[in-house]
């Protein structure tokens, strides 16, 4: 039994290492990030919303910056818009119905450099229980090789969607079928 409680701490650190060698783990600093999501509006001007309530981590090897993993969770119930009736409809069921589906979830598993400081991340986005796969433009304020996990990583992404593919349907003659998301995030070392 005395053996049995030496080796469980063990495992259990073992259990939460990095699979590879040089991983290093950030969690997103929501203070510092913001997600926006802009869509057209009467094809002559457009509305956005703001997520102001984000959580999530990023795990990356600087040496296999392919093997990424990226969560991301939007907290839908405290989206904000520009207005009251704006505000209404996309927490109704026509948009985000957060009252069955208070979040929206993106995971990304693959990170492709297309420079120094930029990359596209493969991922999936689920919204109203609906997943798609999307892909992130990414530019990085740092290039990511170069990662210590002793300083933040600090990068804008964006991509666009159908909200229609997502079982948002309504207003379609008011309102575009392209959104775009564009997110502005700080992950600080774990």
């Amino acid at each position: 039994m005395g053996v049995l409680l030496l080796i469980l701490p063990a495992l259990s650190a073992s259990a939460q290492a990095p699979a590879i060698v040089g991983q290093l783990q950030y969690t997103l600093d929501p203070s510092l990030s913001r997600v926006n999501a802009r869509v057209g509006f009467f094809g002559i001007a457009s509305k956005t919303a703001r997520f102001p309530k984000v959580s999530g981590r990023i795990v990356l090897a600087p040496k296999r910056l392919d093997t990424i993993q990226l969560n991301v969770d939007l907290d839908a119930t405290a989206l904000e818009a520009g207005d009251s009736v704006t505000l209404e409809r996309l927490r109704g069921p026509d948009f985000f119905d957060v009252e069955h589906h208070p979040k929206v979830h993106f995971i990304g598993r693959g990170l492709r450099m297309t420079g120094p400081v930029t990359a596209q991340i493969s991922g999936s986005l689920t919204a109203k229980d609906i997943t798609h796969p999307v892909l992130l433009s990414v530019s990085f304020a740092k290039p990511p090789a170069a990662a210590t996990g002793k300083e933040p990583i600090q990068f804008t992404a964006q991509t666009k969607i159908d909200r229609t593919e997502f079982g948002m349907n309504a207003y379609r003659f008011i309102v575009a079928k392209t959104v775009t998301i564009t997110i502005n995030a700080a992950m600080v070392p774990r």
